[in-house]
C-alpha cells in the first residue's frame, strides 16, 4: 500500500503512532505556500472551486471499522453506541487520515464529516499526554453551537482512550477555559476568537498541536476569521498533520487549501450543489398579506419545525406571535447569550418547544435526530446559506423537506438562488388554509391559546464575559453591583465579531 512519506504506520498493538516525521517535501514554516508536486491543477470558472490534483494515490476505502485498526477504546465504543458501518466520508478519508495524510473533504451536513476527522485525530492522539497550556490536536469550528456538539459527538470516545477534551468558544466563562486548558487537554475545540484570546492571554500554546482540523472552513471565510485562522494555522507545528473538512468550498477555501495542504487527499460525497435524494425542496408561492397566517400554520403543525427569517428582530416578533397563538415557539439568533441558547436548543431537542425560530446562528451545526421540516420564512441570501440551512433535515440518510415561502418580488432572486444550488424544486401557489399547504407542510390551524415556554435564568448570561470563574462577589455592594450586571443580561462579548457573530 502505497502512503505518504510522513505517514507513521501502525503499532504493533493495532493503535497509531502519533506525530513522528515531517512532512515530505519539506516541512511547512509559518504561512508560506507549501510547494508541492502537482503544480498545476484544473482551472476551474471563476467563482468554483478547482480541486487540487493528488500526487500520491490515496489509500482505498474501508468496508467497516473494523479494518481501521482503531485503538481498542474506540472500536468498543462505536460498537457501543451502534455504529456499525462507514459513512462514505468516513470509508474514503479515515484510511487516509489515520496514515497521516492531509485530507480535503467536502460533504453535506450530516454526512458524517464529525466521525470522519474525529476519529482520525483521537486514535493519532491516544496515548499521549498534553503539557499544561499545550493541546495536541486543535479543530476549529465557526459557532459555538457547531463546537458544543462536535464536542458531544467526540467525548464519549475521547473518554474511552482516556484523552481530555476542552471547548473554547465566545459567550462562556473565559476563566473555565483557561483553566481546562491549564489543567492539560490533548484535544481542544475551539472557535478561532476566543482561542485567539486565550493565547493572547498566554493561557494557550500551540506549538505542540500535530493535528489540525478546520470544520465548515467556507462559513469562517464567509464571516470573516480568515485572518484569524491563518494567523492560528501559522502556530501549530509545521510537520503537523491538516484535515479541511465543509459541506461547500469556493475560492476562500481555496486560500486554505493552497497555504495549508500538503498533497492532500480528496473526498467529495456529494457535487458542490448538495443534492440529496431523500430531501424534498418546495417553493410555496404567497401573498405579503396572507403569509404570517400561513407561517402560523406551518408551526402549528405536528412535529417539529425550524423557522429561518433574516434578522433578530423578525425572529422575535414572530416567536411572540407564535406563542400568542398557542404554539411552543422558542427564538435563537445572536442575540441570545450562550446559556440561553444552550437551553433553547435542549428545549427544542426534547419537544419542550416545536417551532425554533431562528437567523443563520442556526443554519450549522446544530443536529436534531428525526427533524423532517425546514422552512424559509424569509428566502436565504446565496445557494450556500439555502444548503446549510436545509442541512437541518434529511441527515444522516433520513427524509425531509426544504420548504421556502416566496413573494412575487422574491420569485426572480429564489429561482436564480436555487439554479446555482442545483436544485429544481416543487412549486405551488398557496393561502393559508389550503390543503396544498397541509400536504406539504403539515400545517394545521392554531388553538389560539397563549402558551408560555419556561425562559433560561437571567443570571446565567452574566456569567459569559471576562469574569473568571463566574464566582459571585463576597462583599454586600459588590454583590449588589453583580446582580444588577446579571439582571441588565450582560455578556461579556457574547456574540460579537470573532466569538461567532451570526445574526
Amino acid at each position: 500500500m502505497n502512503r505518504s512519506s510522513r505517514t507513521d504506520g501502525r503499532q504493533p498493538n493495532g493503535g497509531h503512532r502519533s506525530f513522528g516525521g515531517t512532512r515530505s517535501g519539506g516541512a511547512r514554516s509559518g504561512g508560506r505556500p507549501h510547494p508541492r508536486g502537482s503544480g498545476r491543477r484544473p482551472a476551474a470558472p471563476q467563482g468554483e472551486f478547482a480541486l487540487p490534483v493528488t500526487v500520491t494515490p490515496a489509500l482505498p476505502p474501508v468496508e467497516d471499522f473494523a479494518a481501521l485498526g482503531l485503538p481498542d477504546g474506540l472500536t468498543a465504543t462505536l460498537t457501543r453506541l451502534g455504529v456499525t458501518e462507514p459513512f462514505p466520508i468516513q470509508a474514503a478519508t479515515l484510511p487516509n487520515s489515520l496514515a497521516g495524510r492531509d485530507v480535503l473533504g467536502r460533504g453535506r451536513t450530516g454526512s458524517g464529516k464529525t466521525l470522519a476527522f474525529g476519529l482520525a485525530v483521537l486514535a493519532r492522539t491516544a496515548g499521549l499526554r498534553a503539557e499544561p497550556r499545550r493541546p495536541l490536536a486543535l479543530i476549529l469550528v465557526p459557532t459555538r453551537e457547531l463546537a458544543q456538539q462536535v464536542t458531544d459527538a467526540l467525548t464519549p470516545y475521547a473518554k474511552t482512550v482516556r484523552l481530555r477534551m476542552a471547548t473554547v468558544v465566545g459567550g462562556m466563562s473565559i476563566g473555565r477555559q483557561a483553566s481546562a486548558l491549564r489543567a492539560g487537554a490533548e484535544v481542544v475545540v475551539a472557535t478561532p476568537g476566543r482561542l485567539k484570546d486565550l493565547i493572547e492571554r498566554r493561557d494557550c500554546h500551540l506549538d505542540q498541536v500535530a493535528v489540525t482540523v478546520l470544520d465548515e472552513a467556507d462559513q469562517m471565510a464567509d464571516m470573516g476569521f480568515l485572518p484569524q485562522v491563518t494567523e492560528l494555522l501559522d502556530q501549530v507545528r509545521p510537520d503537523g498533520q491538516r484535515m479541511l473538512f465543509s459541506a461547500t468550498l469556493d475560492r476562500n477555501v481555496d486560500l486554505l487549501v493552497c497555504r495549508y495542504l500538503s498533497d492532500p487527499v480528496v473526498h467529495s460525497v456529494d457535487p458542490s450543489a448538495g443534492a440529496v435524494t431523500t430531501m424534498e425542496h418546495h417553493v410555496l408561492h404567497v401573498h405579503g398579506a396572507d403569509k404570517y397566517a400561513t407561517t402560523t400554520e406551518i408551526a402549528a403543525r405536528d412535529g417539529r419545525v425550524i423557522l429561518f427569517l433574516d434578522t433578530k428582530h423578525a425572529v422575535d416578533r414572530l416567536t411572540t406571535h407564535l406563542l400568542s397563538s398557542g404554539v411552543r415557539a422558542a427564538a435563537l439568533h445572536g442575540g441570545k447569550s450562550q446559556p440561553q441558547r444552550t437551553r433553547t436548543l435542549a428545549q427544542f431537542k426534547s419537544g419542550q418547544v416545536t417551532a425554533l425560530v431562528a437567523t443563520n446562528v442556526a443554519a450549522r451545526g446544530i443536529h436534531v435526530d428525526d427533524l423532517d421540516l425546514v422552512v424559509n420564512v424569509d428566502p436565504p441570501a446565496d445557494h450556500k446559506d439555502y444548503l446549510h440551512r436545509g442541512g437541518r433535515t434529511a441527515r444522516a440518510g433520513g427524509s425531509g423537506s426544504v420548504v421556502t415561502l416566496v413573494t412575487s418580488a422574491q420569485r426572480r432572486d429564489m429561482s436564480r438562488l436555487l439554479a446555482a444550488a442545483g436544485i429544481t424544486p416543487q412549486t405551488a401557489q398557496v393561502r393559508s388554509g389550503d390543503a396544498e399547504l397541509t400536504r406539504v407542510t403539515g400545517a394545521k390551524a392554531p388553538s389560539g391559546t397563549p402558551v408560555t415556554i419556561p425562559a433560561p435564568p437571567k443570571a446565567d448570561a452574566g456569567r459569559g464575559g471576562s469574569s473568571g470563574r463566574g464566582r459571585r462577589p463576597r462583599d454586600g455592594r459588590a454583590r449588589r453591583a453583580y446582580a444588577a450586571r446579571a439582571q441588565g443580561g450582560g455578556q461579556g462579548g457574547t456574540a460579537s465579531g470573532p466569538h461567532g457573530k451570526a445574526a
